[in-house]
């Protein structure tokens, strides 16, 4: 059985090893950043935060110094198209930019007529649009359909048709025989693309109309700066 003297000693001789142990950690630990795992393979960038990333593009390099007011007052303007597709505004673009000193891409919309329809308006129901495409089966009238479905539900289609003449036709027939059809013009929104650009002195570069692809239709014309 060990003396009290023992345990004492013991107990001191343990206490001065958790000492010693402590002492060489505080002294030999690897720093926060070393023991922090490598996240990516190396020559890979590290991810980083959008929060990061916006403060860092907070204020950017300028490829250029910024004009000045009296320099914008003093730009000539140009527009360039309309372009039909996206591809050929984005192709003349590229060519334009390294002759200009700014330029900038914008959408606008067209309505285009797509043609014509001759048609009988919506029956209260469907019997009697059925009754009336009954009518017409009698008087040995052709090429119609009776609308079972959807926003045009008990509408009779008489037709349609690109060129608006002929439609007219078609509706002349149709009041011969007695019938009132009318006819509504069918359109659709299409995109059209133009570029603004700002000119380096008051005259379109010499080399302009051989480097900046110009689809037919297209064409330059003044335009108030941006």
């Amino acid at each position: 059985m060990l003396s009290s003297s023992m345990v004492a000693r013991i107990l001191f001789l343990l206490l001065l090893a958790l000492n010693i142990g402590a002492a060489a950690w505080l002294l030999f630990a690897p720093t926060p950043e070393a023991r922090a795992p490598r996240l990516t393979d190396p020559g890979v960038p590290m991810l980083q935060l959008l929060s990061e990333r916006d403060a860092a593009i907070a204020h950017p390099e300028l490829d250029s110094v910024p004009e000045s007011e009296a320099d914008l007052a003093n730009d000539v303007c140009r527009t360039l198209g309309p372009f039909r597709t996206q591809a050929d505004a984005r192709a003349a673009a590229t060519a334009l930019r390294p002759l200009v000193k700014r330029s900038r891409t914008r959408e606008t919309q067209q309505t285009q007529t797509r043609g014509y329809w001759v048609y009988f308006a919506a029956a209260p129901s469907r019997e009697q649009a059925l009754a009336s495409a009954r009518q017409l089966a009698e008087r040995k009238v052709r090429d119609y359909y009776v609308i079972t479905a959807g926003e045009q539900q008990n509408m009779i289609s008489l037709g349609l048709f690109r060129d608006q003449g002929n439609a007219e036709r078609r509706r002349a027939e149709l009041v011969a025989l007695g019938f009132e059809p009318k006819i509504a013009t069918r359109s659709e929104d299409l995109p059209l693309y133009w570029i603004d650009f700002a000119l380096v002195g008051s005259e379109l570069p010499a080399d302009f109309a051989v480097s900046v692809p110009m689809p037919t239709g297209t064409g330059v014309t003044p335009a108030t700066c941006f």
